[in-house]
């Protein structure tokens, strides 16, 4: 594997502080409680789709019409994302983003009409997707710096604060809590955390070598095509395994919603730790080996869950399907990173914008599948994904 290190004569924006051994410690624990922010809404949210789809009686296909919104706004937002990020710099828009997501987050419940949920889930999506570039900007910039991997630590803990949420809602619906307040108290507190932690994050990121271009938006083809297809590929499956597992384990195994929790706890649990050793993983063995094997490890999983349809099965294989697609995005972005020509934000907006489309397509079409056939069987998208992107793992390294 290569990796980007800084080479000393490179020229750095506002080198001295980013190169300060405290400031970048300090900017990588920043960074870690940033996705682990990320993950606790995205887990409190994936609980919640149930009370969303109770909240505003709708069926599958509406509550994918409601997935599809903040999906929708997700790839709106990433054709921006680089300008933006650009301008105000990671840390900024780390907190504007975290502002307007947990404002969202915190009113999903409460908004009392499908006509004006649907909007709120667009500016959702289009926060949600502005902060996930922001802090993936901000991790490969701390490779450069520090010579480290530290992609799949910080993306541990994403799936950390994703375990945390799950977890905490679960408690939270055992206790008698009203949805609407846990939704609140996690939106606020979260962007609140964010905003603080975000002051010690990198003032400045590396400048590109001398005479390359600094493209803050790119159309992705050649390379950053392949690469966000395959992005496209896990996204898709991890989209509706955050969506749709809880879902799954409450409407076709009849388990209650605190119980089926624990399905998405697993999941999230079993990611977050594969990531934590991902990057040893990824020190040993080649990515390209690593992601073959990891994809294939999570098709075969998720196959099982779906023809056993048995509680206990289905639990240790959502663990095992994180697991397995656990080092999915770290390799992937990192690696359209080192695609010449265009800024570290550009370049993960322009494999996110194909990658998020795996957002917007997969849990949508789960929700068609399921009113046409049943939700069982639209899950083997995700069997479906996870093959495909083992077959595609030659491409990469």
């Amino acid at each position: 594997m290569t990796f980007e290190v800084l080479d000393a004569a490179q020229p750095v924006a506002a080198r001295p502080e980013p190169c300060d051994a405290r400031a970048l410690s300090d900017a990588v624990w920043a960074t870690r409680i940033q996705f682990a922010a990320l993950g606790m809404l995205g887990g409190a949210w994936g609980v919640h789709i149930p009370s969303v789809k109770t909240q505003y009686a709708l069926g599958e296909a509406m509550l994918s019409t409601v997935l599809l919104a903040a999906a929708t706004g997700a790839v709106i937002s990433l054709f921006g994302a680089g300008r933006l990020i650009g301008r105000l710099g990671a840390r900024k828009a780390c907190a504007l983003a975290a502002a307007v997501m947990g404002v969202m987050l915190a009113l999903a419940l409460v908004w009392g009409t499908l006509w004006l949920l649907l909007p709120a889930m667009l500016l959702f999506g289009m926060a949600m997707s502005l902060f996930d570039v922001a802090i993936n900007t901000e991790g490969t910039a701390l490779e450069s710096l520090s010579g480290r991997t530290v992609m799949s630590n910080l993306h541990a803990m994403f799936s950390v604060g994703a375990m945390a949420g799950a977890a905490l809602t679960g408690a939270l619906l055992r206790a008698g809590v009203d949805p609407r307040v846990q939704l609140a108290a996690i939106g606020i507190t979260t962007a609140l955390v964010v905003a603080l932690a975000a002051r010690w994050m990198l003032e400045a990121h590396p400048a590109p070598a001398e005479g390359e271009p600094q493209l803050h938006f790119a159309w992705p083809r050649g390379m950053l095509l392949v690469i966000g297809l395959m992005i496209f590929a896990g996204m898709s499956a991890e989209g509706v395994m955050y969506d749709w597992c809880v879902l799954y384990l409450e409407q076709e195994l009849h388990l209650s919603q605190d119980v089926a929790a624990m399905g998405y706890a697993a999941f999230t649990g079993a990611m977050a730790a594969a990531r934590f050793a991902g990057d040893a993983l990824r020190a040993r063995y080649s990515e390209r080996t690593l992601l073959r094997a990891s994809a294939g490890l999570s098709a075969v999983a998720m196959a099982v869950v779906l023809a056993s349809g048995n509680a206990v099965v289905s639990i240790v294989g959502y663990a095992l399907v994180g697991a397995g697609l656990a080092p999915v995005v770290p390799i992937l972005f990192n690696a359209a990173t080192r695609v010449p020509g265009a800024s570290r934000a550009a370049a993960i907006a322009a494999v996110s914008s194909i990658g998020y489309s795996g957002f917007m397509i997969g849990p949508p079409l789960i929700g068609g599948l399921a009113q046409a056939l049943s939700l069982t069987a639209a899950m083997w998208v995700v069997v479906l994904a996870s093959a495909l992107l083992a077959l595609g793992a030659r491409k990469v390294g």
